[in-house]
């Protein structure tokens, strides 16, 4: 391992961390060394995904967190610092969505989409990145999506909270990185996960993600674990206010 890249010693929250991409996210960090701090609505889902990381030799913390109260993410924040000496790196992974035509959308439901994929992102940063400005340093990955570079249908606010995350990506690197935090954005193409399993049954679904992947397959957890490593370590320094996109070659077309 080069050394840029050895996590040892680092703390690392990742918020959704319980399944899906956000657990490949986590136990890709605890792979390089990293400490996981897990976050989840869930609270036996947090104990249970902390006590599997902790066994690829790592210290872990599991807090229950619903990222739409401000308070739960500033009680993130209190709790890890209550374990923990500093917080060297956030992951803004939680996310939801919902399949609706457009013209269906209520407000609920676009609350409920853009208040978890987007505001919960601003102010995650917000909390942890206040932190960080103390300690002179710190690495925040948001994970959008390339829903948030290219449209799609039948997933308007989904497309708009992950634009949005792009772009509070873009400010917050700018306005941070004199205090030497690098705010980069990570967009995964379509990952098989098992929250998306039932849906991706449909062969026809199936079909037309691979038809539009230049790799003719879907992606899987693991590859995005060097992507997040990447970006989580000091090989990264250099590198602020970007999108990297792991998604097997579907928004190059």
């Amino acid at each position: 391992m080069l050394p840029a890249f050895n996590l040892s010693g680092k703390v690392a929250i990742v918020t959704g961390s319980t399944r899906g991409i956000g657990r490949g996210l986590a136990e890709g960090l605890a792979k390089s060394g990293a400490n996981i701090v897990v976050v989840s609505r869930n609270g036996a889902a947090c104990e249970q995904a902390a006590a599997e990381i902790a066994a690829f030799g790592v210290k872990t913390l599991a807090v229950p967190a619903d990222l739409t109260r401000i308070g739960d993410i500033q009680n993130i924040v209190t709790k890890s610092l209550e374990v923990f000496p500093a917080i060297d790196i956030l992951v803004n992974n939680a996310g939801n969505a919902l399949t609706r035509r457009a013209e269906d959308v209520t407000e609920d439901e676009w609350d409920q989409v853009v208040n978890l994929d987007l505001k919960g992102v601003f102010f995650c940063c917000q909390a942890v990145g206040r932190e960080m400005i103390k300690q002179k340093h710190g690495k925040i990955i948001n994970v959008s999506s390339i829903l948030g570079l290219v449209g799609e249908k039948l997933v308007a606010p989904y497309c708009a909270a992950k634009g949005g995350v792009i772009q509070v990506t873009r400010a917050l690197a700018l306005e941070w990185a004199r205090y030497n935090i690098q705010v980069n954005a990570l967009c995964p193409g379509y990952v098989e996960t098992s929250i998306n399993a039932e849906e991706l049954k449909n062969e026809k679904v199936r079909q037309y993600i691979v038809g539009k992947t230049a790799a003719k397959r879907l992606g899987n957890v693991e590859d995005m674990q060097g992507a997040v490593v990447y970006l989580a370590s000091e090989g990264s320094n250099y590198m602020t206010g970007q999108t990297m996109t792991v998604d097997g070659g579907w928004s190059a077309q």
